[in-house]
């Protein structure tokens, strides 16, 4: 399973051709997308007017994956891991991260912030 980030999304939807649509396009075309509440959120909430109807049509078409009790232990360890290492991370990027780590998902990001998450150990990527 592959969580896609924000950054992706917006990519594909912007440049439809490019290189993060025919990636995505393939995922979803295979079942291997899921979609974190903050990335469901965030592509909702930068959307346009006309654009969120059929969006929502999509987003709801995949699997959500939604915080529970044990997400907010894991960003706790993170924080306390991260800070130790001289490292924050943003409440979206730690709430993303875990949600992978909990399904045992990969991520799926063109943000820097996920490439250090990644070096600290914190999260897995994917990368196409």
């Amino acid at each position: 399973m592959i969580v896609v980030d924000t950054s992706v999304w917006v990519a594909a939807l912007r440049h439809g051709t490019g290189a993060e649509a025919r990636v995505l396009s393939a995922l979803l075309d295979a079942d291997e997308v899921a979609v974190p509440v903050p990335v469901r959120v965030e592509i909702l909430a930068g959307a346009s007017k006309r654009d969120i109807p059929r969006l929502r049509r999509v987003l709801s078409a995949l699997p959500l994956v939604f915080p529970g009790e044990e997400t907010w232990h894991v960003i706790d360890a993170w924080i306390d891991r991260a800070a130790r290492a001289g490292q924050r991370f943003g409440f979206g990027d730690l709430l993303i991260g875990a949600l992978a780590s909990e399904t045992g998902a990969l991520v799926w990001s063109l943000d820097a912030d996920f490439d250090r998450m990644n070096r600290a150990g914190l999260v897995d990527l994917y990368e196409p």
